[in-house]
């Protein structure tokens, strides 16, 4: 073990070797070995989570299809107009853009064990009963409640991994996690097109089983989570005191700490005068309506370019998210090796993205039509997390890292708002209208990227471990330690 002093702090650098005393042989591990000891009890547990309520939260697109050949759909059940399901998709966000920024900062006041199993415990019981709506007031009421449920357990994830991992350990670790969620994309698919062979099974319709068998797991890995999940690297019980001290020691001065306040003004007074505060949420808020908001009728688009049956189609689907998996974790791990720069990778990506909509906007073949939707749900996907490490380094407090990683995924909530509605089936099935509307929205996600990449830059922090100009810059050396 060896004690380095970087900008007067101390930090602890564990040797993967032996250390060899009068007294005897003390092991030392690595970084890098306690760090995947983290993620076996933290990241594993979260990633299967948000798998199963990225499930819950998507399944409503694949329910759009779901057995319209035998007239059971939940739009011809339920008597849904195109405009009445706009506001079905969109009543989930209301609660969602409102609660997540403080649904983040309560993950430290009640703990996240007690926080993550609340949500995952009510959002899955929730899901559930959206089997039971028999009208469009009641589907819209479950959604509004179901989106009250959820809100915060993406950005308490990330919030909570602040505790425990530097910044510069993240981009992997973000990918991998938020690439699992993107799997749900394909796993509904499949689970889609089991489950509408299952219609009028015990009186149910295909759609009513959908929400029923994919609610359930939510409900039982709450239960799981309760009693597993770590809270934070001082309460944790998998680890040595020196693994908890060598966690502490390579953690910014910036980060969040247990032992703060759960609520501190003076952090939130300094967040509102940083410019990039704005700037994230902005690309954020662009990204979510321009990029992402196909994503909501991505399973109807593919139908109706007229390849095959509703059935069929759910399994059409599968390939963006897929896509978007092996781009995700290609670009999660040169990121991770500081191969690639994540804001010139990000605008490039934003780029590229345009230039899909301007083909779907231009072109006739459905062939390029869906090569076209496959690569731009694939860059959807992957934007977020290629920025997100990103900006919870210049974060600084645990007040401000809460309410900035809520307000800025919060933003995205106008996604579910607004992204219906310019994705009605009525502008479909060229959708010229739409995604007119997307190329306008991503060129002002380019901009906006090409400010924050400038302003981050300017106050000189695009290399350095945290929000602090004096803190450690990223050194080659370090890769010793990586994990």
């Amino acid at each position: 073990m060896t004690v380095n002093e970087k900008n007067g702090r101390a930090e602890i650098a564990y040797l993967d070797v032996e250390d060899q005393t009068s007294s005897g042989t003390l092991p030392y591990l690595s970084y890098k070995k306690v760090l995947r000891k983290v993620d076996r009890k933290l990241l594993i547990l979260y990633s299967v989570v948000y798998l199963f309520t990225q499930l819950d939260k998507n399944n409503i697109s694949n329910s759009a299809i779901m057995n319209l050949e035998a007239a059971h759909g939940i739009k011809k059940q339920l008597d849904l107009s195109s405009q009445q399901w706009a506001w079905v998709l969109a009543a989930f966000y209301y609660p969602y853009l409102f609660f997540e920024p403080l649904a983040t900062l309560l993950l430290k006041y009640f703990t996240p064990r007690i926080w993550q199993s609340r949500i995952m415990l009510t959002w899955g019981g929730i899901s559930m009963c959206q089997a039971a709506t028999k009208n469009f007031q009641g589907l819209v009421a479950v959604r509004f409640f179901l989106g009250l449920a959820e809100a915060g357990y993406y950005t308490s994830v990330l919030y909570h991994l602040s505790f425990w991992i530097k910044p510069r350990e993240l981009p992997k670790r973000i990918a991998f996690f938020y690439s699992v969620g993107m799997l749900s994309g394909a796993v509904s698919g499949i689970l889609a097109y089991g489950i509408s062979y299952l219609d009028q099974k015990a009186g149910l319709a295909g759609w009513q089983w959908l929400f029923i068998l994919e609610g359930l797991p939510t409900v039982l890995l709450g239960i799981f989570t309760f009693f597993f999940l770590p809270n934070f690297i001082e309460d944790a019980k998998f680890l040595t005191d020196d693994e908890k001290e060598l966690l502490k020691s390579n953690l910014p001065e910036s980060a969040p700490t247990k032992g703060e306040k759960d609520f501190n003004w003076s952090q939130i007074k300094d967040l509102l005068k940083v410019p990039t505060f704005y700037t994230y949420t902005l690309i954020w808020f662009f990204q979510g309506i321009g990029g992402w908001g196909i994503s909501f009728v991505l399973p109807t688009i593919i139908y109706q370019l007229g390849f095959t049956d509703t059935a069929k189609t759910q399994l059409m689907a599968m390939p963006p998210s897929i896509a978007g998996v092996i781009l995700l974790n290609i670009l999660g791990q040169l990121a991770h090796k500081r191969i690639i720069k994540p804001f010139l990778t990000a605008f490039i990506m934003s780029l590229i993205q345009i230039i899909c909509y301007i083909v779907l906007l231009t072109v006739n073949s459905n062939y390029a039509k869906y090569v076209m939707l496959i690569i731009a749900t694939a860059i959807s996907n992957s934007l977020y997390p290629i920025l997100w490490p990103d900006r919870l380094r210049v974060l600084r407090g645990s007040t401000a890292a809460g309410i900035a990683i809520g307000v800025t995924n919060g933003s995205t909530s106008f996604m579910g708002i607004i992204g219906p509605q310019i994705y009605q089936s009525k502008f479909g099935p060229k959708y010229h209208v739409s995604y007119s509307c997307s190329i306008a929205l991503c060129s002002v996600v380019s901009v906006m990227i090409a400010l924050t990449w400038w302003l981050v830059a300017r106050d000189g922090l695009l290399e350095t471990e945290g929000a602090l100009k004096d803190e450690s810059s990223f050194d080659k050396n370090d890769e010793e330690y990586s994990s």
